[in-house]
C-alpha cells in the first residue's frame, strides 16, 4: 500500500478543491469604517455636525464652517482608526486559526506524513487513532475494534463499531481502536458540509471582559449625559436658547466617554494572543485571556508536559527476555518508518531494533489475527498472532492475570513498585495461548525513563511564586509520579490514586498534591471539587476522555502535538510544544494583557475626568462672574471642537501604545480575583486624584492668564495645556507596583501627538478657535504640564505603595 504520490495529490487537489468549507470573505474596509459609526455616542457627534453645518448655512454661509469640518474630520479619523484596528485583529485571529488547523497522518509517496487536513484528496490513505476526528468521508481498509461516535451526525449517543469495508464520515470521532481509511469525499461533498459549526476553529465571540467594559461604559455615559443636560440648562438660563450651548453640551457628552475604547481593547487582545502564539500557546477563545490572569490552580498531566515525552527503555528484566522483545514489537501500534504512534511504543521499537530485531520482517512473519486495543478501563493491550497472544500493560492490570501463586504475584507487584519509586515507568509483558487473557505466562518488566524537561523546574518555581498551586494528575504509577513531582519542584505532601478518589471527600481531595493512576473521566471530579472550593482551574489533557474536564475547567489546555482532535476542539488554549513552561508563559502574557487594559482605562478616564471638571467648573465660574468672549457669548473654557481634538490626540496613539507595554513582574503578584472590577480601588484613586490635579492646573491657568494676555489667549493656553498635559499623564498611568520595560512606541506616540499640538498652535494659530500665543505663554504651558506630570508621578507612588510584598508560594 503506497497511497498517492505528491504529484497525483496536487492534481486531484486542483480538481476537487481543498478539504474545507469555503469561508465567508471579510467585509471590505469601507464597511468596517461605516460600522464604527454605529454607536449611540457617535450619533450625538453626527447630530452636532448637522447642527453646526445648519447654523453656518442659516447665517449665510460666510467663511468656512470650521467646527463642522473639524467634527466631520474627527468622525472620519475615528472611523478609519477603528476599521484599521478591526482589520489588524482579524488578521491576527486568522493567523492563529491557521496554527490550530486540524491535521492527519496521510500515506504519501510510500510513507506516512503529518499533513493539514485541508490538503486531503479522494484516494488518500489516512491513519485513524482513538481521539481523532475523521477528516473526510471514506472507507476502512484495515482496522479492528474501531468504535466511532457519530452523534454529531445522527444524534445517537452510543458509539458505533466499524469494520473493514464500512464507511466513516467527516466530523465523527474515533473513540477506540485504530484503522486505515481511503478518502472518498472531501470538502462540501463530505459530511463536513453538514457540521460546519464544528470547524469554526477560532471562536470570535465577545469576551466577558468586553461585556463588562460595555456595561461600565454605559454607566459612565449615563452620568455624563446627565452632566451635559445640566450644563446645557445652565447655559440656556444665562444665555437664553443658544445653538452654541447645545452644540457644546453634546460635544462634551461625547468627548467625556472614550468611544475608541472597544477598538483599542480588541486590538490589545489580538496583539496579546499573537504574542502568546509566538510563545507556542494558541488561544482558541479570547475569554481565556481574561481567565488566565485569575488562575489559582494548574492541574497538569505528567507525560510530555512536565517530561520530554521521549520514552527510552533503560532495561528489560524478567524470565523470558526474547519473548519480551517479541511482545514489544508485535503488541505495538507504532510505525517506526514514519514516527507515527505513541512515544512509548516508538521507544519499545527503538529498543528492539537496537537488540538486532527486524521489526518489519517480524510483523510480516506473524501478522495480527485479532486484537484488543488499549483502553484506560482495562489498562492493557492484546494482539493475537499465529504464535499466540502477546499482552502489554500496567503491572497491576496484567500481574493478577498471570498463572502464578498469590505470593509470587505479590512479589512481582512489589518489584514493580520498587522500580517505580526509582522514577521508572514500568510496563508488564505477558503471553497466552490462543486469545487467552487469563492464566498468562510472565515475560518481564520494561523499565522506561522519561526525563523531566530541563525548563520545567524553573517554570514551576515561577508559577508557585505567582501564588498559583501546581497539582499533578497522571495515569502513571504513584511512585513514578512522586519521583517526577519531586524532580520538578512540586511538593508531595499528599498523594492519592484513582482508587482513593472513590472514598475521599471533596475536602480531603483539596489537600492532594499528586493524583496517580487516575482515569481520564476522574479528572472531571477533581476539577469540580477545586472549583467548588473557589479555585480558578487550568486543566491540561490530550485524550478523548479528557474532554469533559477540559470543557469544565476555567481554562482547558490541550496538547498540540500528541493531543486528540476532540481535546483540542473543546480546549481554550492549545500548546504547540506540549510544554508546561508554555502554560506559565501564557499565564504571564494573559496577566500582562489585563495589566495593559487597566493602564489605558486609567489613562483614558483620568484625562476625561479632567476635561469634565474643567468644562463644568469653568462654565459655572464664567456664569457666576459674567465672563463673555469677543462675540458676547458666555465664555466656555474649551469649545466643542477643542474638546473633540483633545480626545482624538490623547485617546488615539498613546492609548494604543500602552497596549504594547511589557510587564516582566506580573508573575510576582498573586492571582487577580475572578470577579475583580475593571478599575480597582487604587486605580479609581489614581483616576480621581490625577484627573482633579490636572483640572486644578487648567483652571488656575484660566484664572491667572486673562489679566496678563487676555481672555481668548487664556482659553487657548488652557486648550494647549489640556492636550499636552494629558499626553504626559500616559507615563503615570502605566506605573503601578510593577515597573514595565521601556516602551519606544509610547515615546513615539507622545512625541508625535505633542508635535501635532504645537504645529497646530504655531503653524495654524487661528485653527480650532484658538489664538496665537507668545513664546513665554508656550513655556508656561509646557512648564505647567511637566509640573502636573511630576505631581501625578508622586500621587502614583503614594497610591500604589511601591514594594508591595510578593505572594508566597502555595
Amino acid at each position: 500500500m503506497l497511497g498517492l504520490t505528491s504529484e497525483e495529490a496536487e492534481k486531484r487537489l486542483k480538481v476537487h478543491g481543498p478539504n474545507a468549507l469555503p469561508e465567508r470573505p471579510p467585509p471590505p474596509f469601507w464597511r468596517k469604517a461605516l460600522r464604527q459609526l454605529q454607536n449611540p455616542l457617535v450619533y450625538l457627534l453626527l447630530f452636532a455636525f448637522a447642527l453646526e453645518f445648519s447654523l453656518w448655512l442659516y447665517e449665510g454661509g460666510r467663511g468656512a464652517p470650521l467646527e463642522a469640518v473639524a467634527i466631520l474630520a474627527i468622525l472620519l479619523l475615528n472611523a478609519l482608526l477603528g476599521a484599521f484596528q478591526e482589520k489588524r485583529s482579524e488578521e491576527a485571529l486568522k493567523r492563529l486559526k491557521a496554527l490550530a488547523e486540524p491535521s492527519a497522518w496521510v500515506l504519501r509517496d510510500g510513507r506516512f506524513q503529518r499533513l493539514a487536513a485541508r490538503g486531503l484528496v479522494p484516494g488518500d490513505v489516512v491513519r485513524l487513532e482513538a481521539g481523532d476526528r475523521v477528516p473526510a468521508d471514506g472507507v476502512l481498509l484495515e482496522g479492528s475494534g474501531l468504535l466511532v461516535d457519530e452523534s454529531v451526525l445522527t444524534g445517537e449517543s452510543v458509539p458505533v463499531e466499524k469494520g473493514v469495508g464500512e464507511e466513516v464520515f467527516a466530523g465523527t470521532l474515533v473513540v477506540r481502536g485504530r484503522a486505515l481509511m481511503e478518502v472518498r469525499r472531501t470538502g462540501l461533498r463530505s459530511a463536513m458540509g453538514r457540521i460546519a459549526h464544528l470547524l469554526a476553529g477560532m471562536e470570535e465571540e465577545r469576551t466577558p471582559l468586553e461585556k463588562r467594559l460595555e456595561a461600565f461604559g454605559r454607566r459612565v455615559a449615563r452620568w455624563v449625559l446627565l452632566l451635559a443636560f445640566l450644563l446645557a440648562l445652565l447655559g440656556f438660563l444665562v444665555e437664553g436658547f443658544s445653538a452654541k450651548v447645545l452644540l457644546f453640551a453634546v460635544a462634551l457628552a461625547v468627548a467625556a466617554v472614550p468611544e475608541g475604547l472597544p477598538a483599542i481593547l480588541t486590538l490589545a487582545l489580538a496583539l496579546g494572543v499573537e504574542r502568546m502564539a509566538r510563545r507556542k500557546a494558541v488561544v482558541r477563545r479570547l475569554s481565556a485571556v481574561e481567565a488566565l490572569g485569575s488562575v489559582t490552580v494548574i492541574a497538569t498531566d505528567k507525560t510530555g508536559t512536565l517530561t520530554e515525552n521521549r520514552m527510552e527503555v533503560e532495561r528489560v528484566v524478567g524470565p523470558d527476555l526474547e519473548g519480551a522483545l517479541l511482545a514489544m514489537v508485535l503488541c505495538n501500534d507504532a510505525d517506526p518508518a514514519t514516527g507515527a504512534g505513541d512515544p512509548l511504543e516508538l521507544g519499545l521499537l527503538r529498543h528492539a531494533r537496537a537488540r538486532g530485531l527486524d521489526v518489519e520482517a517480524l510483523r510480516k512473519a506473524y501478522p495480527r489475527l485479532s486484537e484488543r486495543p488499549f483502553d484506560s478501563a482495562w489498562k492493557f493491550m492484546r494482539v493475537t498472532t499465529p504464535l499466540g497472544s502477546f499482552l502489554k500493560g500496567a503491572p497491576e492490570a496484567l500481574v493478577p492475570r498471570l498463572d502464578l501463586s498469590e505470593e509470587e504475584k505479590r512479589r512481582l507487584l512489589g518489584e514493580a513498585e520498587a522500580y517505580a519509586r526509582e522514577g521508572y515507568r514500568v510496563l508488564a509483558l505477558a503471553f497466552g495461548e490462543g486469545q487467552r487473557e487469563e492464566g498468562l505466562r510472565f515475560l518481564g518488566f520494561v523499565l522506561l525513563l522519561d526525563p523531566p524537561r530541563p525548563e520545567v523546574p524553573e517554570a514551576v518555581r515561577r508559577v508557585r511564586r505567582a501564588g498559583v498551586r501546581v497539582v499533578m494528575v497522571t495515569g502513571d504509577h504513584p511512585a513514578t509520579a512522586r519521583a517526577v513531582a519531586q524532580r520538578v519542584g512540586i511538593p508531595v505532601n499528599v498523594l492519592a490514586t484513582g482508587e482513593d478518589l472513590e472514598t475521599l471527600s471533596d475536602e480531603e481531595l483539596l489537600k492532594v498534591d499528586v493524583f496517580a493512576r487516575v482515569r481520564p473521566e476522574q479528572k472531571l471530579r477533581i476539577v469540580e471539587a477545586l472549583q467548588n472550593a473557589g479555585e480558578v482551574v487550568a486543566m491540561t489533557g490530550d485524550g478523548v476522555n479528557d474532554a469533559p474536564a477540559l470543557k469544565r475547567a476555567d481554562v482547558g489546555v490541550a496538547m498540540g502535538q500528541r493531543g486528540s482532535d476532540v481535546a483540542r476542539e473543546v480546549a481554550d488554549l492549545v500548546l504547540l510544544d506540549d510544554n508546561f513552561a508554555t502554560i506559565v508563559a501564557a499565564m504571564e502574557e494573559g496577566r500582562s494583557i489585563y495589566e495593559n487594559i487597566q493602564k489605558f482605562l486609567r489613562f483614558l478616564f483620568s484625562t476625561n475626568l479632567s476635561e469634565v471638571l474643567v468644562v463644568a467648573l469653568g462654565m459655572v465660574f464664567a456664569a457666576l462672574l459674567g465672563l463673555r468672549d469677543a462675540a458676547g457669548h458666555l465664555l466656555l473654557p474649551l469649545t466643542a471642537v477643542q474638546i473633540l481634538w483633545i480626545n482624538l490626540i490623547t485617546d488615539g496613539l498613546p492609548a494604543l501604545a500602552l497596549a504594547l507595554d511589557r510587564n516582566p513582574g506580573v508573575l510576582d503578584r498573586p492571582p487577580r480575583p475572578k470577579e475583580s472590577p475593571l478599575l480597582d480601588g487604587p486605580s479609581l484613586r489614581f483616576v480621581f486624584l490625577t484627573g482633579t490635579l490636572k483640572a486644578g492646573f487648567a483652571l488656575g491657568l484660566l484664572g491667572f492668564l486673562p489679566g496678563v494676555v487676555g481672555l481668548e489667549a487664556a482659553r487657548s493656553a488652557t486648550f494647549h495645556f489640556m492636550a499636552i498635559g494629558q499626553l504626559f499623564f500616559a507615563y503615570a498611568a502605566r506605573h503601578t507596583d510593577l515597573r514595565p520595560l521601556p516602551n519606544p512606541y509610547l515615546h513615539g506616540a507622545v512625541g508625535l501627538s505633542a508635535l501635532a499640538q504645537v504645529a497646530l498652535g504655531v503653524g495654524l494659530p487661528g485653527a480650532l478657535e484658538a489664538v496665537p500665543l507668545p513664546l513665554g505663554v508656550w513655556l508656561l504651558v509646557f512648564g505647567m504640564a511637566l509640573l502636573a506630570f511630576a505631581l501625578a508621578e508622586a500621587v502614583d507612588r503614594a497610591v500604589w505603595k511601591r514594594g508591595a510584598a510578593y505572594a508566597p508560594p502555595r
